[in-house]
């Protein structure tokens, strides 16, 4: 098996003005790119080749750090892409809907621990929201950790995650990752989050 960069379901300049075009091609042709090499290289000729990448995410303490960082930023970026939509923003509805209210209050209270989780991830890293035997829980990861790693402080299925390293938006916002979180809001695929959801 060899892990493949997938193109992404809408054009680069698709998310303006809350993620900019220039900002998308290079995190998607540069960064994922690399991780994608990267996670390849590290895999070839290896037991972890005919395995899925949630397989060696669910067993990440037990490989080398290039299938760590690699692997990682493989997955995370491939569920950020998905959970993003032109046509995103909104709301929930439905059952995803209500296991928000029930783990958090309201649809704001959530928002509002998710923003915190991720404007106070010091450095690199990601805001998640998880579904896992609790429930749903909002958790952030250092550099390209995430739920799925055997060593991640909070386990589960990651719904939902955004991407803080600076590249993901200095660009457009440069210092000021609130106002990039902020403008997150207005492109989640919700339909996409439901189906990670179910």
């Amino acid at each position: 098996m060899s892990f493949k960069l997938a193109d992404l379901p809408y054009d680069y300049s698709a998310l303006e003005p809350n993620i900019d075009a220039r900002t998308m091609e290079i995190h998607h042709t540069k960064h994922h790119a690399a991780y994608t090499k990267n996670l390849n290289n590290a895999t070839r000729d290896t037991e972890l080749a005919d395995q899925s990448i949630e397989e060696i995410l669910g067993s990440i303490s037990k490989h080398a750090g290039a299938v760590r960082n690699n692997g990682g930023g493989f997955f995370n970026h491939n569920l950020f892409w998905s959970v993003m939509s032109p046509a995103g923003g909104g709301s929930p509805t439905g059952n995803l809907a209500e296991a928000i209210s029930g783990s958090f209050g309201t649809f704001d209270k959530f928002k509002e621990q998710f923003n915190a989780a991720a404007a106070t991830r010091f450095g690199s890293g990601w805001a998640w929201l998880v579904k896992n035997e609790s429930g749903l829980v909002v958790c952030s990861t250092a550099n390209q950790d995430n739920p799925l790693m055997d060593l991640a402080d909070v386990k589960g299925t990651p719904i939902l995650g955004l991407d803080v390293w600076e590249h993901a938006y200095y660009l457009h916002y440069q210092n000021r990752r609130p106002d990039y979180i902020q403008a997150f809001w207005n492109v989640v695929n919700w339909d996409e989050v439901s189906n990670r959801f179910k």
